[in-house]
């Protein structure tokens, strides 16, 4: 949901130098496309950025929508690893409130590069290639699934029901508070949020 706790998506140990070019093409990817969105994501301008040439993509990629394929499910990885690391930080009965409380945070709402890529790419993906969508799409049933796990009835039709509406609320209140150009209404939008997913008194 968020990597406001870094981006450590571990790597194979004794990769070739060609298999650490790649991630780090997918790496950089994964950044830009939450920063400049699908469309604003080209590839002569990702491989200056990796430090590499514009005539070596093609021996990565088969095409840009096979990179951008990767890159989703990059960035949605980073994002269920660091919900997953905020969940286990704290004792099982505070982990749904510190997940809540962190993707509705100053720090998550300042991380659009770094940050939950539904609310960074959500509303392009119906325009995407099926490989991008099929890749982000299973990320994000694996963060309802990491919110569904936090839930008393988790197992239960009733918890995974829940969690739908959870994270759909985060993902909404979010975006919308990086849409206007007013702080404190970007604010209030992430505080409604929290008060009402994650109340103090809970």
């Amino acid at each position: 949901m968020m990597t406001i706790m870094g981006n450590n998506i571990s790597k194979p140990k004794s990769a070739s130098r060609k298999e650490i070019t790649h991630e780090r093409i997918v790496e950089v990817a994964a950044r830009a496309i939450r920063r400049s969105g699908y469309d604003g994501t080209g590839v002569a301008d990702l491989m200056k950025e990796a430090g590499l040439t514009h005539g070596g993509f093609y021996s990565h990629f088969a095409s840009r929508e096979a990179l951008l394929a990767e890159a989703a499910d990059r960035a949605g990885a980073e994002a269920v690893a660091a919900s997953t690391r905020i969940a286990a930080a704290v004792p099982p009965e505070q982990a749904l409130q510190a997940l809540i409380q962190a993707y509705l945070s100053k720090e998550h709402f300042a991380s659009i590069e770094t940050g939950c890529p539904v609310t960074a790419l959500g509303s392009e993906m119906p325009r995407q290639a099926p490989e991008v969508r099929r890749a982000a799409t299973r990320r994000i049933k694996e963060m309802i699934d990491v919110v569904a796990r936090q839930l008393p009835d988790w197992g239960q039709p009733e918890a995974h029901e829940q969690a739908l509406i959870m994270v759909s609320t985060m993902v909404g209140a979010l975006l919308m508070a990086r849409a206007v150009d007013d702080p404190k209404l970007s604010e209030s939008f992430l505080e409604a949020a929290r008060k009402k997913l994650a109340p103090s008194d809970k």
